[in-house]
This record gives structure tokens, sequence and C-alpha cells, in this order.
């Protein structure tokens, strides 16, 4: 079974390290351990990171791990291609290669200027988280304060969201505010996703979405990919068991239907201890989910879904 996996944090590690290399490394995610899980295609993010913020204007950030990824793609080259639309990723599985889907987690370089969703489009990112955990020209982050939480998107952030439809770019709410979250449903004209996030009633976080989200999601052709960080599947926990992960797919497949829910691991940006060590462990969470789901099912959870809301967003 070929897994699409919607968001992982491994660049900033190569970029932070230069030892780190995506061919091979101690972290969740190398070139080995996606082809030992069988990956078909993985969301490479972006994340600009509060540690780098420090000291470098976001987008500044972004085109420097930028650079790391286009060097890490060509020092791997005979295994993993960029895919930038649906059909790149049927035509790298025939050439025997990994499809890479570039992201970029936290809209905040875009600063105010509309141009700059075109110009990162234009260097290959298809998926923007539009916040993380920090408000920005977009909108506001979730947050246990219910007042706070329920604040929308700015009016560049609705402009962002026009823009996006346009181009074909996904939209992506985990990290948003349940404000931001019903703005997106309401302006978008083409399906979103939560490419990382969990279910709020089995995990009270901030960062997974309740009932309504997931009906939402669902109603409107979205995708929510089941993240694996152990706060996110049970509260308190600092373990994240397979059994958790097929819980939550569970749940949110009942709640935003079967055609809505997919794989966002979070790998390399998760530090909590896992059942299963890394992504070449992904057999033992599709033999587990093997038992609840008919084959055809597992398909659209391990890729087919992810395929679908690409295409639709991108037209091709």
């Amino acid at each position: 079974m070929k897994i699409i996996d919607m968001h992982c944090d491994t660049l900033l590690e190569c970029y932070r390290n230069s030892s780190h290399m995506l061919s091979n490394n101690a972290g969740h995610i190398s070139v080995d351990k996606l082809l030992q899980g069988n990956a078909l295609a993985q969301f490479f993010a972006i994340f600009i990171s509060p540690e780098e913020k420090a000291s470098m204007d976001p987008y500044d950030i972004f085109n420097k791990v930028y650079e790391t990824y286009k060097t890490q793609l060509e020092l791997n080259s005979d295994y993993i291609k960029p895919a930038l639309c649906a059909q790149d990723i049927i035509s790298n599985s025939e050439d025997s290669k990994i499809s890479s889907i570039l992201a970029v987690e936290d809209g905040v370089i875009l600063e105010d200027k509309i141009e700059r969703v075109q110009e990162v489009f234009d260097k290959g990112v298809r998926l923007i988280t539009l916040t993380w955990n920090f408000e920005n020209s977009i909108g506001y982050p979730c947050s246990d304060d219910p007042e706070e939480h329920s604040l929308g998107l700015k009016a560049f952030g609705i402009d962002v969201v026009a823009e996006m439809n346009r181009l074909g770019m996904l939209i992506d709410v985990s990290h948003l505010s349940e404000g931001g979250f019903y703005d997106v449903a309401k302006h978008s004209r083409k399906p979103f996703v939560a490419s990382h996030s969990c279910a709020r009633a089995l995990c009270n976080h901030r960062r997974n979405l309740t009932d309504d989200q997931l009906k939402v999601l669902g109603n409107q052709g979205g995708l929510v990919g089941v993240n694996f960080y152990s706060a996110f599947l049970k509260e308190d926990s600092e373990y994240a068991t397979i059994g958790q992960i097929v819980e939550h797919v569970k749940y949110m497949v009942n709640k935003a239907g079967m055609e809505s829910v997919g794989l966002g691991s979070d790998f390399d940006g998760i530090d909590c201890e896992l059942e299963f060590s890394d992504y070449a462990s992904y057999p033992l969470l599709l033999d587990a989910l093997s038992k609840h789901f008919t084959e055809d099912q597992l398909d659209m959870i391990c890729n087919g879904n992810a395929f679908r809301v690409l295409k639709e967003n991108l037209g091709k």
C-alpha cells in the first residue's frame, strides 16, 4: 500500500545540521526510510521556526531552507523527484521515484504581500499552513482562550484564500483558530485540508478538530491528515501508540467521511516516544488499520484521498 504523508518537518533538520542528509539520518524520515515505508509522495514543509525568526526575516528563512530543499533533491535525484501536480505523482511513480511536494508551515512569510503567494507557487510550493502558533497577517492561531479561538481571518487572509484558490494551492488550516477555520470554509471555492490534526472529541487539545469542523471539512470535500504526536492523540500522553492513531482515524472517518481522512504524521516535528520508530515502520500502522477497513478504504486513507484533493485544487 503506497503512502502520501501530508506533513513532515525534515527540511528544517537538514538546514540546521549539514550532516543531517535526506539520504540517510537518525530522524524519522530519510530516503531509505521512505523506500522501506513504501512512500508514494511526501509533503515536505518549510517550517518558519521561532528559533530562526529570532535572528532572521521569515521570508529569508523560507528562501534559505528552500535552497537546502533543492540541494537535497539534487543529491537524491535517483530516488525522489518534485511533484507540482497530481499527474506528476503518477509519472514519478511510473519512473520508480518518490514524489516530493513542497509546503510552507506558517503563512507569516507573506507579510501582507499578496504577490508572494505567486512567488512561492512558482518555486514549487503547493500547500501553505496559514498560521503556526502565533498571529500573522493572515489570521490567528488556535487557542485555549475561547475568545481568541473564535477570531477569524483578517482581510488579507481572505485575499490569500482567493489567491491560493486561483493558483490551485492547498489551504491548510492546521494550527488555525476555529474562527479562521470557518472563514476558510466560507470563502474557499476548493477543498481545503488540515494536514496534521486529530479529533478533539478523543483528545481535548486546541490543535484538534471538533466534530462540527470534521463534518464541515468532509462536506466541502476536504481532508484531515491524522497527526502522530502523542499530545494530540491522548491527553497528557508522552507515548504515541498505533492503537491511538487507529482510533482517531476511525473516529474522523465516522465524522468527516471515508473520502476525507488521510495521513499527516508530523514526522521530524514531534518529539514524543512512538510505538513505531519512524517512516520505515508505516507498514505496522497499515496492518492495524487493515483490521478495520477494507483494502479499497485503506487505499483511500493511504493515498487516494490526498491525491483527489491535490487534483481538485490543481485541476490536473
